[in-house]
């Protein structure tokens, strides 16, 4: 199981930790930001293919800001796909 930590950028939440295992998505956390809003993309995407995760999330905006916190998390597993 590989965990990432990624520092989201241009959002609230200030970390969103998750691991990764056999290409799924377990214990999803994000750092502060609109926490049962967070909590329950966490739970929504628990066990879920993670590119597939990342492909819905991608693009989310959260009001004018140009990204939201779901599409720090897409970015943040595009990133560690890119690396696996």
């Amino acid at each position: 199981m590989d965990h990432v930590s990624f520092s989201p950028k241009g959002v609230c939440s200030v970390q969103i930790d998750f691991d990764v295992e056999d290409g799924k998505l377990h214990n999803v956390a994000f750092t502060s930001g609109c926490n049962g809003n967070l909590k329950a993309i966490g739970r929504l995407v628990e066990g879920k293919d993670a590119a597939e995760v990342a492909d819905i999330l991608r693009g989310n905006q959260c009001q004018t800001r140009g990204t939201s916190c779901a599409d720090q998390f897409a970015k943040a597993i595009d990133a560690f796909l890119q690396k696996a």
